[in-house]
């Protein structure tokens, strides 16, 4: 995520997906760039979540975002069946 800044990025949860969207900001300058590192354009990125997975919370540190996903185990239920005679 190197050249977006929090405020740039959005996180939201649709039907199972995880969606990571970018949006640089137009800063409004008439400035005239000979190279631009990073391109500013928008970006949409999509992860299919597994049954049972949660989305924690997002940090982002150094460029680098981390999106915590939790994976809740359902408990074991463990039922004994009475036999009756017939």
């Amino acid at each position: 995520m190197a050249g977006f800044s929090e405020a740039d990025l959005a996180i939201t949860v649709e039907d199972r997906q995880l969606v990571i969207r970018g949006r640089q900001r137009d800063d409004g300058s008439d400035r005239i760039f000979l190279h631009r590192g990073i391109a500013a354009r928008q970006f949409q990125r999509s992860f299919v979540l597994a049954d049972g997975v949660e989305v924690g919370e997002a940090v982002m540190e150094n460029g680098l975002l981390h999106v915590d996903l939790t994976m809740s185990r359902p408990e074991t239920v463990v039922q004994t069946i009475n036999i009756r005679k017939g």
